[in-house]
């Protein structure tokens, strides 16, 4: 069963093929294609992608069993535009067709447990709540595949929302470390909340046991919680983090976003990376607990090993001649 992986020279994408080789999994990566787009419904997108030519994609995806897509834009801060949608919202629907007309038989895409935004619950349902551009583009994204999907039965169409994926040599990662050292390292009282903190080696592992399910698997797969609290990520990653009156904090994050919708909305991502530092986010067991497939949870190791590291201003997924900043998958 051979896989092909877009944006496979990339951070997660690299993962995944590295946990595809050493199952004994025929796999190889390609460069996905740079696409733009102003369509801002969902309607819009799919329409948007019933007109390109998939021709050179479908050639591309030929003979594989499975494809993934791990490309994408990984701007959270960012304020919108025709890249971002291009690569969030239509990259999906238009490899997604291009996989049906291929006879790929899985097609997985990596989504973002963004799109659910502020809920208390994370979930696999189509509930989105998206808080910015950037969720709002991932949204988009999984809207417009479902709608391909509906349309192409033989294929099996398969989203993966990843939580706040955390990897060696990952800039994120080590501003996370830098963070939990510093003097702002903090929680909201107790600290017990759940983190969406997570491991790219889960992730990867996660990908690895859906395209390679024998039976059918739900439209939205949520990647598992890997054990940690908003406490004990700080404390893995090397912080002593204080532990701040829940009144308080949740005064200063409703604050924090009164003043980002005065800005239209520019610091929202900001302001949402505090609240999950403080307050967490919950989330279902889902999929994969119900299937006993539930990765080794990595992430307490990978803060561990964590090393400060200059953050790189351009972060790259996909360093083929079609590539695009990083998807980081991230809540």
């Amino acid at each position: 069963m051979s896989w092909l992986v877009l944006g496979g020279s990339g951070f997660v994408g690299s993962a995944v093929l590295r946990a595809l080789r050493s199952s004994g999994i025929e796999a190889s990566a390609a460069a996905a294609p740079r696409l733009t787009t102003t369509a801002d419904t969902a309607d819009a997108v799919g329409e948007a992608a019933g007109r390109i030519d998939t021709t050179a994609l479908e050639a591309i995806l030929q003979g594989h069993a499975v494809v993934v897509n791990a490309a994408g834009l990984a701007t959270p801060s960012a304020g919108g535009g025709a890249d971002l949608l291009g690569a969030n919202a239509l990259l999906p629907a238009v490899v997604a067709r291009a996989a049906a007309a291929a006879g790929v038989r899985r097609f997985i895409h990596l989504s973002s447990a963004a799109v659910q935004g502020r809920t208390p619950m994370l979930d696999e349902t189509d509930t989105v709540r998206p808080f910015s551009a950037y969720s709002r583009s991932k949204a988009l994204g999984e809207q417009a595949l479902a709608l391909v999907a509906a349309g192409h039965p033989g294929l099996s169409v398969v989203t993966i929302r990843a939580t706040s994926v955390q990897g060696q040599g990952r800039p994120t990662t080590a501003a996370l470390a830098r963070l939990a050292r510093s003097p702002l390292a903090s929680v909201a009282a107790p600290g017990s909340a759940r983190s969406p903190v997570t491991s790219v080696e889960a992730l990867a592992d996660l990908v690895l046991a859906v395209g390679r399910h024998e039976g059918p698997v739900p439209p939205r797969v949520l990647q598992p919680w890997e054990g940690l609290t908003v406490r004990t990520a700080l404390e893995a990653a090397g912080g002593r983090p204080r532990v701040l009156p829940a009144a308080l904090c949740r005064l200063a994050i409703g604050s924090g976003y009164a003043l980002s919708s005065v800005l239209r909305g520019r610091l929202d991502g900001s302001v949402r990376r505090v609240e999950l530092m403080w307050f967490g986010q919950d989330q279902v067991p889902g999929w994969a607990a119900a299937q006993r497939i539930v990765p080794a949870a990595r992430a307490r190791d990978v803060l561990a090993g964590a090393q400060d590291e200059r953050l790189e201003p351009d972060e790259r997924l996909d360093r083929g001649p079609h590539a695009g900043p990083r998807d980081a998958a991230r809540t």
